[in-house]
């Protein structure tokens, strides 16, 4: 037996009302009840009601009432006015207008509904709520990644407090000690002077009797001593007080030195850096495509350096460096001082093209399209290799025919070089070949040694982190890297010019995979645009390939 409130939830009722219905308007398509059957007739008095029970009820469409011309339903659609119109209509203000019958119009409408709904719930709601869980997985990583930050600037403001504390607990103890030392120096020559001056002049009045006497005797024996009280007086003691040296730049620097004891902080703000993030939460695609391939007629092509997100230099053998778009399309063209070709291109923080001619042995600038020499390289070696570095200035690879080395040069002075590591050995494989430079966003310098076919990363102080010499890929041509290029997530990608691939390492040089589905033939150039994806140029073919890797 049915239950109370299933037997309630069967009722129709009235639309009008709550009462169970007893009757309907096949015209409006309304349920009611028979209290409701005259209210509704009243309601709508301008139009025709076929009210029958509600078993006889006829299913169809309630077309609308006329606004024009009352007791008239708007059966056709006037195409002219695209609006519902009645047949007088058409015999007044719609004479000799376009129609069509208003059912064929719903049915029309009804079909583009039904497809949109189908296009609702089997594409875009399905790509909406895949969108939605991809960003809630990033906002996880992304509270994660600043939990994790927040949890290492709370244990390196600990770990700072705790070396300040450490400085000054060595200091105040060698403060205190240096002024024992010093004071009882000073206390044990001030009592011996002390004592002595009574016995002076205790000398002085014997010396006036003596000067008074007539005894013979008394003059011949006397023994001077005011050459021992001089050496005391002429000998004073040596105390070199320690100088307390500070200096307080608010917001900049913070140094206290005492002797051989010194402890600085330092801030350094890093303009470059306005409009990037250390970490990203894009993930590696299993599967890179290949956006678009761009047939530049450079042959053979070496550099390539994004501008943007749909342009980028190139160059070759060839004294001029163009600027293409992403269809191929030559935009801008520069002719360079150089005698054969530019061995590598950057592009500087302030968005100037700058390249380097080892022939000339010199560092140029292209400001308004014309080249101008920056600076003159040493006449025993040649610059190479270039990479723009995050604090704005400039890493060089020297040459010497021999032996590589690397230049920072920041504001036109050099900041450091880098060729000997702490043993002083020589970092870079002697040989030939140059080296191609970038740096990370950690501040590493990763360098692909194509002498050595190896790419290696020095950190901060200089010191080789690791090197990858394309063993984990497992390729059957030996590894020859050629560009190498970091992006937002840091990682490293390289080049691999003999293998047709690239190689993706994250930040600690653990491989990740290899990029070898997107057709390469001897990669060489190699860049990032601003949405993230790789330019990849073929050397002998004059390609660009627009990789997309990340999601």
């Amino acid at each position: 037996m049915a239950s109370p409130t299933s037997l309630f939830q069967d009722v129709i009722t009235c639309d009008l009302c709550d009462n169970p219905t007893q009757k309907f308007c096949n015209d409006c398509q309304e349920n009611l009840c028979l209290d409701c059957v005259s209210k509704h007739v009243e309601k709508y008095s301008s139009l025709t009601h076929n009210i029958v029970s509600y078993k006889n009820k006829e299913i169809q469409m309630v077309f609308p009432e006329c606004e024009v011309h009352p007791n008239q339903r708007c059966e056709a659609y006037c195409q002219s006015c695209d609006v519902p119109v009645c047949i007088k209509c058409f015999l007044s203000n719609h004479k000799g207008h376009d129609a069509v019958e208003l059912s064929n119009v719903v049915a029309n409408k009804k079909e583009i509904i039904k497809k949109e709904t189908k296009k609702l719930e089997t594409v875009i709601i399905p790509k909406f709520q895949e969108s939605e869980v991809n960003i809630r997985s990033k906002a996880s990583k992304c509270s994660a990644k600043f939990d994790e930050i927040e949890r290492e600037t709370t244990k390196q403001r600990q770990f700072w407090h705790n070396e300040v504390d450490d400085f000054f607990d060595k200091l105040d103890p060698l403060i205190k000690s240096k002024k024992v030392e010093y004071m009882t120096i000073l206390e044990t020559h001030q009592r011996e002077l002390t004592s002595l001056i009574p016995k002076m002049k205790k000398a002085v009045e014997k010396n006036k009797q003596i000067l008074k006497t007539n005894r013979v005797s008394e003059v011949t024996d006397y023994k001077s001593k005011t050459e021992y009280l001089n050496i005391c007086t002429d000998c004073p003691v040596d105390i070199r007080i320690p100088f307390l040296k500070t200096n307080t730049v608010m917001g900049k620097e913070l140094s206290v030195e005492l002797g051989e004891y010194r402890a600085t902080l330092t801030q350094v703000l890093h303009s470059g850096l306005t409009d990037e993030f250390y970490f990203s939460l894009r993930e590696l695609l299993d599967k890179p495509r290949v956006i678009t391939t761009t047939y530049t007629g450079i042959k053979p092509l070496w550099r390539v350096v994004c501008v943007g997100a749909d342009e980028a230099w190139i160059s070759g053998e060839d004294p001029n460096i163009r600027r293409v778009d992403i269809h191929g399309s030559i935009k801008d063209s520069i002719e360079t001082t150089c005698t054969e070709f530019p061995d590598d291109i950057v592009v500087t923080r302030q968005g100037y093209l700058m390249y380097g001619d080892a022939k000339n042995r010199s560092l140029n600038i292209v400001r308004d399209g014309k080249a101008e020499v920056m600076a003159t390289i040493s006449k025993d070696w040649t610059p190479r290799g270039l990479c723009r570095t995050r604090s704005g200035g400039i890493l060089i690879n020297l040459h010497n025919g021999k032996q590589n080395k690397i230049v920072h040069y920041l504001e036109n002075k050099v900041k450091e070089e880098i060729f000997k590591d702490n043993n002083g050995k020589d970092i870079f494989k002697n040989g030939d070949d140059m080296l191609l430079l970038t740096e990370n966003n950690n501040g590493d310098i990763c360098v692909s040694d194509l002498y050595a076919n190896t790419v290696i990363v020095l950190d901060n102080a200089r010191i080789i982190r690791f090197q990858y010499d394309g063993t984990p890929a497992k390729k059957e041509k030996p590894f020859v890297p050629t560009k190498t290029v970091t992006d937002s997530m840091s990682h490293i990608i390289i080049a691999d010019y003999n293998n047709n691939c690239l190689h993706i390492l994250d930040e600690n040089g653990q491989f990740q995979r290899c990029v070898d589905n997107c057709g390469l033939d001897k990669p060489c150039g190699l860049s990032i645009d601003s949405k993230g994806r790789l330019w990849a140029g073929m050397a002998y073919s004059g390609e660009v390939k627009v990789i997309q890797y990340m999601e």
